[in-house]
């Protein structure tokens, strides 16, 4: 079973956070809606919404894996289990 842990944005160097909002940004299926964006527009984005917790960094101990999740979704998920 999965183990996800909360990767607070404090704990991160600067060039770390931004390389990965940058890999995640440019991942496929990352829709920013109607028009195009620029690479530096969308981790922008992701990083007010980081700030915000309205995007957590979740850390996946088992695969080595990172995602960007719903900070809401995240939290009711918790309490509910």
């Amino acid at each position: 079973m999965a183990q996800f842990a909360e990767v607070p944005i404090a704990c991160l160097k600067a060039q770390t956070l931004q390389a990965l909002l940058e890999e995640f940004a440019s991942r496929d299926g990352t829709d920013y809606g109607e028009y195009e964006h620029s690479l530096e527009q969308k981790v922008g984005q992701l990083r007010k919404q980081l700030d915000s917790s309205e995007l957590l960094i979740l850390y996946d101990a088992d695969s080595e894996e990172w995602d960007l999740v719903d900070g809401e979704e995240w939290i009711k998920n918790q309490i509910i289990r």
